[in-house]
């Protein structure tokens, strides 16, 4: 992976590489503080707190967002942002929920 450079993935390419890794999320690119990923949970979402800003863009499938305890249901197409430090994760998701997902340090921050 080259970083600080233009990139371009396809949803299949993308994928591909979940399915290789056999992981929930996998880095396809990074640039400055931003990194692009591509996010498929399995059974259950397991995600941590994050220090990082969250940008969440589902590919396909539908889910509900839960974030600090409101949720959000999320269908293919839609963006969602979750702030760094916030609390949250994927619930209700259909089995081929998947998500492109962009982190970047807060405002301010350094790298």
């Amino acid at each position: 992976m080259k970083t600080n450079e233009s990139f371009s993935i396809s949803y299949e390419e993308a994928k591909g590489k979940l399915k290789m890794n056999d992981s929930d999320l996998i880095k396809l690119s990074q640039y400055g503080n931003l990194t692009f990923d591509i996010y498929k949970p399995k059974g259950v979402d397991k995600q941590l707190l994050h220090d990082k800003d969250e940008i969440y863009m589902v590919i396909s499938g539908k889910g509900t967002l839960n974030c600090d305890q409101k949720r959000t249901n999320c269908n293919q197409g839609d963006i969602v942002f979750v702030p760094a430090g916030t609390e949250h994760h994927f619930e209700n998701f259909s089995s081929d929920f998947c998500a492109w997902a962009v982190f970047s340090n807060p405002t301010g921050a350094k790298n």
